[in-house]
């Protein structure tokens, strides 16, 4: 048995990830694993040397001749490999999948990421899931999102949380905010912007730190001009060893508009991160935290809101401290192997033969 994950490019984002930190662990169960690229190819994760590691084409922007070749190399590489289990982590990965093992008796995973109304291609996307064999959700609320016949192949997987990341920190936090992720709209880090500078005119020895990379990094440091915070913030750019760099942070912030559930949010729980969260579709910040429990969830695109969340947990230190707390109650919670476990699972694989 092979598990063959297939996504665009291996980046520095949280699908991306995810796939590591599983194919690291199908490694050390003694399964066979491969990570086919079907767009380029890129590593920003180490991965066990174990991994066949692949791209079956670059980037296609349109152009028919690679997208051609990108299939026939899916195909060739499905062909060689019968007995593989593919698990595509993305929608056009499912469609790729499906096109290039016609004839062929492969099954097919997909793993739905992201906030299904954001698909630009529904049609498509719903053509692909209805000749796949099952469809992994991170929530409950993303399944409802589609026709009967999808959900009938449904089953809800959390993400794993990576039990190498850092213990909680149990000392005097620093007074920095930090907030990890792409520098894409999704994530509106221009509310987060704002905010910070409405909360800085009462808590001015704070900075705010920036892990990621994107498009939108020259807008927002504009941005940060115009407000006049651009002395305050820190770009890091994107770090392999984040949860190292953070640990010690006052506080956490995710102030997406949509998502799966976000990676960096998880960690920075499990390391007892006091958090602040949009309570976004598809409720995957909501799976984990309960509200003034072990962290804070906002409405999406509230900037009063989250200034609001922000000072309170600046100036309230027993409260920082009681959500740091039960935060790191999820680590045991939502394991890597558990996780690894219910994949194979959906997929049919019988643990005991």
């Amino acid at each position: 048995m092979k598990i063959v994950f297939v996504i665009p490019n291996m980046t520095g984002g949280g699908t991306e990830r995810v796939i590591s930190l599983l194919s690291e662990e199908y490694i050390r169960m003694g399964i066979d694993v491969a990570i086919m690229q079907f767009a380029g190819y890129e590593r920003a994760y180490e991965l066990d040397e174990k991994i066949d590691d692949f791209s079956v084409a670059p980037k296609s922007n349109g152009n028919p001749i690679i997208m051609i070749r990108r299939l026939v190399n899916m195909r060739k590489f499905f062909k060689q490999n019968p007995d593989c289990l593919i698990f595509s982590f993305c929608v056009m990965g499912a469609v790729f999948s499906v096109i290039s093992t016609f004839g062929m008796k492969r099954y097919i995973l997909v793993a739905e990421r992201s906030s299904p109304d954001s698909c630009k291609q529904v049609n498509l996307r719903n053509w692909a899931y209805k000749r796949t064999n099952r469809i992994t959700f991170q929530t409950n609320e993303g399944i409802t999102y589609f026709p009967d016949w999808i959900k009938s192949k449904a089953v809800v997987i959390p993400n794993p949380i990576d039990s190498a990341i850092p213990k909680p920190y149990r000392g005097a936090r620093t007074h920095r905010i930090v907030s990890v992720g792409r520098l894409h709209a999704v994530k509106n880090h221009a509310l987060l912007f704002e905010a910070f500078a409405d909360f800085l005119g009462q808590f001015p020895d704070y900075e705010l730190h920036i892990y990621g990379q994107g498009e939108l990094e020259a807008e927002l440091k504009e941005k940060a001009v115009s407000l006049g915070i651009s002395d305050k913030i820190v770009w890091h750019g994107f770090r392999k060893n984040v949860t190292e760099e953070i640990l010690d942070a006052g506080m956490f912030v995710s102030t997406s508009n949509y998502e799966g559930i976000s990676n960096s949010m998880l960690e920075a729980l499990a390391m007892g991160i006091p958090s602040i969260c949009t309570d976004c579709p598809i409720g995957g910040a909501r799976s984990y935290i309960e509200h003034e429990k072990n962290g804070l969830l906002i409405p999406v695109r509230d900037k009063e809101a989250l200034t609001k969340a922000m000072v309170r947990i600046a100036s309230d230190e027993s409260f920082a401290a009681q959500l740091s707390e039960n935060a790191a109650k999820v680590r045991d919670k939502y394991s890597l192997n558990s996780i690894a476990v219910k994949f194979l699972e959906a997929a049919g694989v019988d643990l005991k033969e």
